[in-house]
C-alpha cells in the first residue's frame, strides 16, 4: 500500500516513515502543498496522511480543493486536540483524524481500519455497494432492491472484474430460495436490477454471463 505523508516536521516525518515501512507500507513524504499536488497529479496513492498546518497553506484547503475530488482516503494530523479542527476535517469528508502526539501503533490501526472499510465498499461509476452492510447507493442515495435482487448484485460485485456465468446465478438462486429457475428467470432479474441501477455497469457476455468492471 502506498501512503503519501504531507508533513513539514522532518523529525516527525522520518519517525513515521520508518515505523510505517516496518508495517509494510510504502511511504512518500512531501513537506509542501505544491509538492503534494505535483506528486498526486502524476501518481496514484492509496491513502494520505495530511498535516493541517503546512508552510505554504493548510491541509483543509488541499483536501477540499484537490484530494476530495480524487476520492483518496485521508487522515488529518492535528497539532492539538482542537474540536473545531476535528469537526471541520470530518465535515469535509476526511476518513479519520489523529492528534499529536500519537503512537505509531494507533496510527497503523487507523490506517488498517480505513483499508478494511475501503475494501468492503466497491464503487463503479456512480454506483457504490457496501458489501458488509449489503447497501447499494447511486450518487449517495440508497437504492431499494428485493432480497434476491440484492444477492444477485452482491454476487456480481463480489466477483468484480470476473464473469459470473448464468449457470452460477441459477445455482445460487436455487441455493438461496430452493426454487428451480431457468435462463428466462435470470434474464428477468438482471433486467429489473439494471432498471433500478439506471447506470449501465453490468456487462453482458453473450452466451456466458455477466460482469461488472471496476473503473
Amino acid at each position: 500500500m502506498d501512503i503519501l505523508l504531507v508533513e513539514d516536521d522532518v523529525i516527525l516525518a522520518k519517525g513515521l516513515i520508518y515505523s510505517l515501512k516496518q508495517n509494510m507500507f510504502n511511504v512518500i513524504h512531501k513537506k509542501y502543498i505544491s509538492d503534494a499536488i505535483s506528486f498526486l497529479s502524476a501518481n496514484k496513492i492509496n491513502l494520505i496522511i495530511l498535516d493541517i498546518s503546512l508552510p505554504d497553506g493548510n491541509g483543509f484547503d488541499l483536501y477540499e480543493n484537490y484530494i476530495k475530488k480524487q476520492h483518496i482516503p485521508t487522515i488529518f494530523l492535528t497539532a492539538k486536540d482542537d474540536e473545531d479542527d476535528i469537526v471541520k476535517g470530518l465535515e469535509l469528508g476526511a476518513d479519520d483524524y489523529i492528534t499529536k502526539p500519537f503512537s505509531t501503533k494507533e496510527l497503523v490501526a487507523r490506517i488498517n481500519k480505513i483499508f478494511k472499510k475501503k475494501n468492503s465498499i466497491i464503487q463503479v461509476k456512480n454506483i457504490k455497494f457496501d458489501l458488509d452492510r449489503m447497501v447499494v447507493y447511486r450518487d449517495n442515495n440508497i437504492l431499494q432492491f428485493t432480497s434476491l435482487e440484492l444477492k444477485i448484485l452482491h454476487l456480481l460485485f463480489f466477483n468484480i472484474n470476473k464473469v459470473v456465468t448464468r449457470n452460477d446465478i441459477i445455482d445460487k438462486i436455487w441455493e438461496w430460495t430452493g426454487n428451480d429457475v431457468n435462463d428466462n428467470t435470470v434474464t428477468v432479474y438482471l433486467k429489473r436490477i439494471r432498471e433500478k441501477l439506471i447506470t449501465d455497469i453490468i456487462i453482458t457476455i453473450k452466451g456466458v454471463g455477466y460482469r461488472i468492471d471496476e473503473k
